[in-house]
């Protein structure tokens, strides 16, 4: 990627490890000043640090529970006071805790829940409200290809807050608000910390760097809905949505 100026201001979620971490990386190299928020302060800032001295762009960070919705709010908006505007909101907070349903772990099922669809809703409220206001923006709703089919045991509940988040980008798509583009991403396997205990050997898992690249290069085309990194995602995507289930089972 090539270093380029002027391009607006990225605010994004979940910043401080994994594919947050990376992307502020790649849109700050793209050109992009950031905003980024996380629960771990302290990776946050080192984060920062490295982007303000390797890149050169402005960074503005702040500590972020997407869970406490009000903070959600007063967070994004005192961001947008920061900078002036926001360009675009990668929604990309998440956990990937998980247990079969009925088996006495609802605490793990709840907490992803709340986390990733109850904060993502909540994100999404405060970008449209400032996107309103701004009358343009790019909302983008990191899903994942586990949100194609339901998943069974510990993925889920994960599965189906990753779903619901693909249905809130299509909901925002069919109001048609003026100015706003809304992109779902949904990346296949990339390494990063969430699935750092897979095996290495796990087939398709691309490492964080290749994948992101490939996020970024979807959310900068402002795409309506992309599996990443297209090769072989795009094909299983279409196998996976129609399959019978019995199938999908075995694939999962």
């Amino acid at each position: 990627m090539s270093s380029q100026t002027g391009h607006g201001t990225v605010l994004i979620t979940g910043a401080s490890s994994g594919l947050g971490e990376e992307m502020a990386r790649q849109f700050a190299t793209l050109g992009y000043d950031l905003a980024l928020c996380a629960r771990r302060t302290d990776r946050l800032d080192a984060l920062a640090d490295e982007i303000r001295i390797s890149k050169g762009r402005r960074v503005e960070t702040t500590a972020l529970d997407v869970t406490d919705s009000d903070a959600v709010a007063l967070v994004f908006h005192e961001f947008a006071n920061k900078f002036g505007t926001i360009d675009r909101v990668v929604v990309n907070a998440g956990i990937g805790k998980g247990a079969p349903l009925g088996t006495g772990r609802s605490e793990a099922n709840l907490a992803t829940a709340m986390t990733n669809f109850v904060g993502a809703l909540a994100q999404a409220e405060a970008a449209v409200e400032i996107f309103r206001r701004q009358d343009r923006g790019h909302l983008v709703l990191i899903s994942s290809m586990s949100a194609l089919r339901g998943m069974r045991r510990s993925m889920t509940t994960y599965a189906a807050t990753k779903a619901g988040l693909a249905s809130l980008a299509e909901g925002l798509r069919s109001e048609n608000i003026r100015g706003l583009d809304v992109s779902v991403i949904h990346p296949g396997y990339i390494r990063s910390e969430m699935n750092a205990h897979a095996e290495e050997k796990t087939r398709f898992m691309v490492d964080t760097e290749t994948g992101v690249r490939a996020m970024v290069a979807a959310i900068e085309k402002r795409r309506a809905k992309a599996y990443v990194p297209t090769w072989p995602w795009v094909p299983i995507g279409i196998a996976i949505r129609v399959l019978p289930l019995r199938i999908v089972r075995r694939l999962t």
